[in-house]
């Protein structure tokens, strides 16, 4: 897979972050097929991509509390 230009993306934190910089990521709309993710608290570093249906399939799952231990 080739490196994407994520220079001018438009990130936004997840609705779960909260204001005391507590764990956060954040997700790049608009990069389909893929969404990039990376750490709120580390904005210039490692940026993960994930599959547009894979994290599609992952939120509902985090949303439906299919993931509790």
């Amino acid at each position: 897979m080739r490196a994407r230009d994520l220079n001018a993306a438009t990130w936004r934190k997840s609705s779960y972050s909260n204001q005391d910089g507590g764990q956060c990521l954040e997700v790049a709309d608009g990069c389909a097929p893929v969404v990039p993710v990376r750490d709120s608290k580390n904005p210039g570093g490692p940026v993960l991509t994930f599959a547009t249906d894979g994290w599609s399939s992952f939120v509902s799952a985090v949303r439906d509390g299919d993931l509790r231990a």
